[in-house]
């Protein structure tokens, strides 16, 4: 019935902040008669906040278009690799036609990054991916919102999660041989699961993973959000927060916790600085400071954009990371996609490396919480394993503004390019030691005088030149007449040759030969070919894609 109420009030409230939004362009154009007054400009800035305050904020793009990678711009190519009833997994294809450029980016490692499902876009993440491209290539999952999944497609649950993010790593391993994986806040529980259980069935896991504010272990320094879901029961939320989608929408009739609901939720956490921030938007448009007025735009547009997550899914997570502690007790079981309950065991990876990253100031995921992973990862060497936290830095900022560029990134970018060419170096086949080599006849008579020496080198050629002879002077004749032809021209060769006599042979020997190539020469020969085929070969390899 909620649900029911809050889409009757934002219909309502529509029209209205349609009309506020017209009124603000229209006090704050100069040019018309309403902008002519001295009060113009606070009115407009009025009408301007009560249209962002009751307007309906809808998902955002990721707006990436291009990048700047060592001061060439490289295009970006948004798509969807891999479509499923509740998430999209989007590459981020970078483009270039500069060689230089594509020859660096082309061998660079693979990251998965697993986007929260929690009540915000994967948009959220924007400033994750803009980071990671310079130096990545980048996939990110992108889940849909419930409220526009048909109950056709069937309920969604923790363990379909964990079965997704399997689903995605095999599929960019099987494209790239290689995967590392990036988790921000709440999938840093199902992702361990999902690595967890790859390793105990013996498949290849991720080089590494990079576990990011996320509550591992709620019980370590609680937060808000831990007491609330530690303090009411299963039965609470399930009557509480739980309702059906509305018929106005795709898919109607689905169990869901609504978005608004943990929208409200994130603002009651800070309602005195979300006051301020819209006092100060206002105070910016009065002054006409137009950059800090678009930047709380920016903010807002994606901070009020919320997405309604599946009932099954909510209340798994509920249950199995902040009332029962199941991953770090070793209970908990996941279903797989063949229908078998498998049990999540960490102990079980071996050589995935291993960071935590957290942030001094986190009020979401409190301290220790992610760093609690190296606990449970007992499997993993202690020289792959990473923890870091970044000093002055609240939940956003691990992985959003100039804390996480200045800080967080170039901790996680170092982990994973290290631990990349580990695993590169440890591929690598071993070059085998070359055997010696018998010494040549010109490396024997190295010592000997020049015209020596090449005496030397003429013997071997004196018997392929009475070969070439007997080819090339034979007529329709016996071979006992067709023997002493041939040394007989080879003789009168060497005897009419001035000194030194070796290096005329040689002369000599190779016209003679020289006649038989002319015939040879018209009829190319399978090595010839396959030159050819060769050359062609690598002039098609060597050619670049423009992509990475």
């Amino acid at each position: 019935m909620l649900y029911q109420i809050y889409e009757t009030q934002r219909s309502l409230m529509e029209p209205f902040s349609d009309l506020a939004q017209t009124a603000a362009k229209l006090f704050g154009n100069p040019n018309s008669l309403a902008g002519q007054s001295p009060l113009s400009q606070r009115i407009s800035a009025g009408y301007d906040l009560l249209h962002r305050l009751g307007k309906d904020y809808v998902k955002p793009e990721f707006g990436l278009r291009s990048i700047d990678i060592e001061g060439v711009e490289v295009a970006i190519l948004e798509r969807i690799e891999m479509d499923k009833p509740f998430c999209e997994l989007r590459r981020f294809k970078r483009l270039t036609d500069d060689n230089a450029t594509f020859a660096a980016i082309k061998d660079e490692p693979v990251v998965l990054i697993v986007a929260p499902l929690s009540g915000h876009y994967a948009t959220l993440l924007r400033d994750t991916v803009k980071a990671m491209l310079k130096d990545h290539k980048v996939y990110i999952t992108d889940w849909k919102n419930a409220r526009l999944v048909p109950l056709s497609e069937g309920e969604f649950h923790l363990d379909d999660y964990v079965n997704y993010v399997q689903e995605f790593i095999r599929h960019i391993q099987g494209k790239y041989g290689h995967c590392h994986v990036m988790s921000v806040c709440q999938p840093t529980v199902p992702v361990l699961a999902a690595v967890s259980l790859m390793a105990s069935r013996g498949e290849t896991t991720p080089l590494t993973m990079t576990m990011m504010g996320g509550p591992i272990d709620a019980r370590k320094s609680p937060t808000a959000v831990n007491n609330l879901a530690m303090n009411k029961s299963h039965s609470w939320f399930e009557n509480n927060v739980i309702y059906r989608v509305p018929s106005n929408f795709p898919g109607a009739g689905r169990r869901v916790y609504p978005g608004f609901l943990q929208h409200t939720g994130f603002v009651a956490m800070n309602p005195d600085h979300h006051a301020k921030s819209h006092y100060d938007y206002f105070k910016d448009l009065i002054k006409g400071d137009d950059t800090s007025a678009e930047a709380h735009r920016k903010f807002y547009d994606e901070y009020n954009a919320v997405l309604d997550m599946d009932a099954d899914y909510y209340l798994e997570t509920i249950r199995v990371v902040f009332q029962e502690f199941a991953l770090v007790n070793g209970t908990w079981d996941v279903k797989g996609v063949n229908g078998k309950t498998e049990r999540v065991r960490p102990a079980d990876i071996t050589t995935t490396a291993l960071m935590s990253v957290e942030g001094e100031l986190d009020d979401i995921s409190g301290s220790g919480q992610t760093q609690a992973v190296h606990e449970i990862c007992t499997g993993v060497p202690k020289s792959k394993q990473k923890h870091f936290e970044a000093k002055g830095a609240g939940h956003y900022g691990i992985f959003s503004g100039r804390r996480w560029r200045e800080l967080v990134y170039p901790q996680v970018k170092a982990f994973i390019l290290a631990n990349h060419n580990k695993q590169a170096a440890a591929a690598a086949p071993k070059p085998s030691k070359p055997k010696a080599a018998a010494p040549t006849t010109e490396a024997k008579s190295a010592s000997k005088p020049a015209l020596a020496s090449t005496a030397v080198a003429a013997k071997p050629l004196a018997k392929p030149a009475a070969k070439v002879a007997k080819t090339a002077l034979a007529k329709p004749a016996t071979k006992a007449s067709a023997k002493p032809a041939a040394k007989a021209a080879v003789k009168t060769a060497v005897k009419s040759a001035p000194r030194p006599a070796a290096q005329n042979v040689g002369r000599v020997v190779g016209q003679v030969a020289a006649k038989k190539q002319q015939k040879v020469a018209t009829a190319p020969t399978n090595s010839a070919q396959a030159a050819t085929t060769s050359v062609a070969e690598e002039t098609n390899t060597a050619a670049p894609s423009s992509a990475a």
